[in-house]
């Protein structure tokens, strides 16, 4: 496999456009802020570049240029395999009500006997995230690893975009790549590092996404009682508090869910994915050091091991929440994780709506809020 990174700017165009030999499989991923990618003319460029490769990307919350963090102009990897098969399918969700079928339709285009490994870049506000992958994941097999994630628009969260194949960048297209065969080496990685903040509480009431009591108490006047002055913010200061929540029965298979809305007259929480009625929840924190302490767990999970063949690239995807945190200070998570991966490894990520991955304790991939998650790609020695 060989990995070569691209940059597109006003000023200068494109930088890097190499062509790929015909009859190699080529990916060409993009992450852009939204406004560089809604006229469609840098996907159409890149398809142009390489032709027959499978072109993908998305907006995003800033994008992951190797240990840098950017949101001007477009950032991109082409990666050019030597034995692996690529497959792309896409899909348009219709609703929340409809992602779970949308993710068995995708499946179904991609499942194979040697299916490695999906990588799933999605639309990040019309979607239920959590049954889409659901739904993906039922049509491959358990067995199958699914890594990516939600679209973004800044701190916006209006209008998101995906591109992939013939779409151009657009709402509600949903994209998975598969990746087939015996030498595709498909390593993934989540962690978060936020910190535990205030007592064990149990969901008493919730309707899918729509958080309402928490030990019988409405989700609002509790968030508002923790949060003191801050509480005047939400639902943006909500993303600086995620909801840990897990089912009492799985003690260890813990996820976080951010704050997307708030409704007033209900007093109740709208959040990025569903809240189980009996499952426990807590609030979290974040500090510095233990979100780069998250990002470098995420990387040590994903790196490649030996005998591999050619470059390798490392997919990064961290939660929009987990900058507004760290600020100016941002650059530190990506960092850590950088520092985490090999040296020769090309990197590009960039800042989600949702992040998805397996577990690291149950193995089920899933939708994940406020973590950082690390795909790494590379081909074994033949």
């Amino acid at each position: 496999m060989r990995a070569l990174t691209l940059r597109w700017s006003p000023t200068e165009g494109w930088r890097g456009l190499v062509p790929a030999p015909a009859g190699r499989a080529c990916l060409v991923l993009y992450v852009a802020w939204r406004e560089a990618l809604e006229s469609g003319a840098r996907h159409r460029e890149l398809q142009a570049a390489f032709p027959g490769a499978i072109v993908a990307g998305c907006s995003t919350g800033g994008q992951i240029d190797d240990a840098d963090v950017v949101d001007a102009g477009v950032q991109a990897l082409k990666l050019e395999f030597d034995t692996t098969r690529l497959r792309l399918a896409t899909e348009r969700v219709a609703g929340e009500g409809a992602s779970r079928a949308c993710g068995r339709r995708l499946g179904a285009a991609l499942a194979a006997p040697d299916l490695a490994g999906v990588l799933l870049i999605a639309e990040g506000l019309a979607v239920n995230a959590g049954d889409l992958v659901a739904g993906l994941q039922e049509a491959v097999g358990a067995a199958v690893p699914i890594v990516g994630g939600l679209a973004g628009d800044g701190p916006h969260f209006r209008r998101t975009l995906v591109g992939a194949g013939a779409e151009m960048p657009m709402p509600g297209l949903v994209a998975a790549i598969g990746f087939a065969g015996p030498d595709i080496r498909f390593g993934h990685g989540c962690a978060s590092g936020w910190d535990a903040f205030g007592p064990l509480r149990s969901i008493t009431a919730s309707e899918g996404r729509v958080l309402r009591e928490l030990d019988g108490e409405p989700a609002l006047d509790l968030y508002e009682r923790y949060l003191g002055p801050e509480a005047a913010g939400l639902p943006g200061t909500g993303l600086l508090y995620p909801l840990r929540i897990w089912d009492a029965e799985e003690p260890r298979h813990d996820v976080l869910r951010t704050l997307l809305a708030v409704d007033r007259e209900s007093r109740s929480l709208i959040f990025a994915a569903d809240l189980p009625v009996g499952w426990r929840a807590q609030l979290m924190r974040g500090r510095f050091g233990g979100l780069a302490d998250g990002a470098a767990a995420a990387a040590g999970r994903a790196k490649g091991g030996q005998g591999l063949a050619g470059d390798g690239a490392a997919f990064i995807v961290s939660c929009v929440g987990r900058r507004l945190m760290m600020g100016q200070r941002v650059e530190e998570e990506v960092l850590a994780a950088r520092e985490c991966l090999p040296p020769a490894m090309r990197v590009l990520g960039f800042y989600s709506y949702g992040e998805i991955a397996p577990h690291p304790v149950s193995g089920r991939s899933e939708l994940h809020n406020q973590t950082m998650t690390v795909l790494t790609l590379a081909e074994a020695t033949p």
